[in-house]
């Protein structure tokens, strides 16, 4: 490969094509480098010598000869400044930074990215570092797997199915458990004529379930062997005009709430639709049953996605395009539930670049980077792109994406503690959901207003809307919204003081296991604070399901969240990861729990300290 490359995932080297460059000396100049190459926007010099160098009778001293260390190997790359952040040019590039680049990424192969980040080194004498060092090895190793996923679908499309089998194996070696990835598998073997093969994988997978978790095989698994599209009339012709009738109809019966007829009808549009030759009207039909099998029947694994990659391969590179902006922003929608805020933003990107001049399209893609801001603790961000997409709708007057809008905006409000903006925009959605009769979205807005209630301490108020959230989740059967309700309850019980009830909750909640994982997370960090004041030995398993799945899903708040669970139970190196990751997140209503939690301002100060003993003493 052409260029310089600074390779940090794996054992970390410098190559250059043609000679043998020089390489950092010391396992600290790696990390400096790993650091500022990862937090694009810089850092300051106290606080990356107090990260790297806490014990240095000079820590600044420590971290100028570390960064002349990685200017004398990395020739015309630019280290330094104050903020300190590294600047890279042609022909350097770095491998991580490819890997989380949504704008470099498209049509990249996955399979060279195989290691760990900064693999072989460990930093147990820098446990904040070493703190960060571990999320970030989690976030790399999510990253890496859906991508991996993702080219397999691409391939899958393009009618590659030998690529797309080998992708996914390379998937199932890291993650033999993947659902999706063994779907993918199965469906590229049955492309391939392998139908031997595909059984054999589909028993195996199976017994692996069974044997190692206990669990039945994914019922997405199985499908993928036995996948067949309906059976259409053979009088009826595949022309322009039954497509869109059946589109049509689909769309009605949906909207009629008859989902399993609607969800046939646009099945049959596909099928007609492939045999009239258009691929733009394939593509249109492929989005519609995929935003059906989503938003209306719960499909959020391979078999829709694998729909939606056929799309944009059947719509092509037309710039500008509604069905392609559907596309992405429903690949963006399934990234963001996944857990994969670093793939999401690449679809969304994409999704709202295919979206100009659609202002409908561009409201939904603005609501879904909302979410994802907001699942990732930037709220500023969350609140600007909700109040924007609130504002498209209002003026294409559609209500619904008001009332998503704003209900994804009230639970930003929830979480930073601003009660009364919380209340107000909770109610108009409210309002908005009981105008349009959308029951499948009530529970979400139900759950989130009565924990605005709890917030407040207007407990029977808030026990009537949770009690009806879980009522009307559960009848749906919709198990993130479940999650949802039972942690809002769990967390009723113990301003009760009732944690044998909390914990009743909180294990009804998790036996869904629901798509979405935030609701995971939430859920985890409740059950955490549940058990750690019941004093249940069930308290450090929650603890480390939730660290696990926060720092894999970029979720940082509740990576704090998970870190302060793990201080109260005794881990000193978490107690000072605390405040230094708590920092990054503008969250007044986290900043007083930890500030309750860890002994009032001495966990929010103590960054600023030792940033200040560490410049000063080096100083003097």
């Amino acid at each position: 490969m052409a260029g310089k490359w600074i390779r940090l995932l794996g054992p970390p080297v410098i190559e250059s094509l043609g000679a043998t460059p020089l390489q950092p000396r010391g396992r600290k100049a790696w990390a400096v480098l790993a650091y500022l190459a990862l937090q694009g926007e810089g850092t300051s010099r106290p606080r990356m010598a107090s990260l790297l160098f806490p014990d240095a009778a000079d820590p600044l001293g420590a971290l100028r000869w570390n960064l002349s260390e990685l200017r004398r190997a990395l020739d015309g790359v630019t280290v330094g400044g104050d903020p300190l952040r590294l600047v890279l040019e042609p022909p350097w590039q770095c491998d991580a930074l490819e890997v989380l680049d949504p704008a470099a990424n498209t049509g990249m192969d996955p399979r060279g990215f195989t290691g760990q980040l900064l693999e072989g080194l460990s930093f147990a004498d820098c446990p904040v570092f070493d703190s960060w060092l571990a999320d970030q090895r989690y976030r790399f190793d999510n990253v890496v797997q859906s991508l991996l996923y993702e080219a397999a679908l691409a391939s899958l499309a393009a009618g590659t199915p030998g690529l797309a089998a080998d992708l996914a194996t390379l998937a199932l070696e890291r993650d033999p458990f993947h659902a999706d990835c063994n779907a993918v598998l199965v469906k590229a073997l049955v492309a391939m004529g392998e139908h031997r093969r595909a059984r054999q994988h589909v028993t195996k997978c199976g017994d692996l379930y069974r044997q190692e978790l206990g669990l039945p095989l994914p019922a997405e698994v199985r499908q993928a062997l036995s996948d067949a599209a309906p059976q259409k009339d053979p009088l009826m012709p595949a022309t322009p005009a039954t497509v869109r009738s059946y589109l049509d109809a689909g769309g009605a019966s949906l909207w009629a709430g008859a989902v399993d007829r609607g969800l046939e009808q646009l099945r049959l549009a596909v099928v007609l639709a492939r045999g009239t030759g258009n691929d733009h009207l394939l593509a249109e039909s492929l989005v519609a049953l995929s935003g059906a099998l989503i938003h209306q029947a719960g499909g959020r694994g391979a078999e829709v996605a694998d729909f939606l990659h056929r799309a944009l391969q059947a719509e092509g590179p037309v710039g500008a395009s509604r069905t392609a902006a559907a596309a992405y922003r429903e690949l963006g929608y399934l990234s963001v539930q996944r857990g994969v805020p670093d793939r999401a933003a690449g679809w969304l990107d994409r999704a709202m670049i295919a979206a100009e001049g659609f202002l409908d399209e561009q409201a939904r893609v603005l609501a879904i980077q909302g979410m994802l801001a907001s699942d990732t603790a930037r709220y500023d961000a969350a609140v600007t792109a909700l109040v924007e997409s609130g504002r498209l709708a209002e003026a294409l007057g559609s209500r619904r994406q008001q009332a998503f809008s704003a209900a994804l905006l009230g639970r930003v409000f929830l979480l930073r503690g601003e009660l009364k903006q919380a209340a107000v925009t909770l109610d108009r959605a409210q309002d908005w959901i009981a105008e349009e009769h959308w029951t499948s979205f009530e529970p979400f807005v139900a759950g989130l207003r009565g924990e605005a209630y709890l917030a407040s301490g207007q407990l029977e108020e808030a026990a009537a809307l949770i009690d009806r959230s879980w009522v009307m989740a559960e009848l749906a059967g919709d198990h993130c919204y479940m999650a949802l309700a039972a942690g809002a309850e769990a967390r009723l019980f113990m301003e009760h003081g009732d944690l044998t009830a909390a914990a009743h909750w909180i294990d009804r909640g998790l036996g869904p296991n629901p798509w979405y994982l935030w609701y995971s997370a939430r859920l985890l960090d409740t059950a955490a604070e549940v058990s750690i004041a019941s004093r249940s030995p069930r308290a450090s398993a929650f603890v480390e399901r939730l660290a696990e799945l926060a720092s894999r899903s970029g979720m940082r708040e509740f990576v704090v969240r998970g870190q302060s669970h793990r201080a109260v139970l005794g881990d000193e190196a978490a107690a000072q990861a605390v405040p230094w990751l708590a920092r990054d997140i503008d969250n007044p209503a986290l900043a007083a729990f930890l500030a309750a939690r860890h002994g009032g301002q001495a966990a929010a100060t103590q960054v600023a300290h030792i940033e200040s003993r560490v410049e000063h003493g080096s100083n003097g």
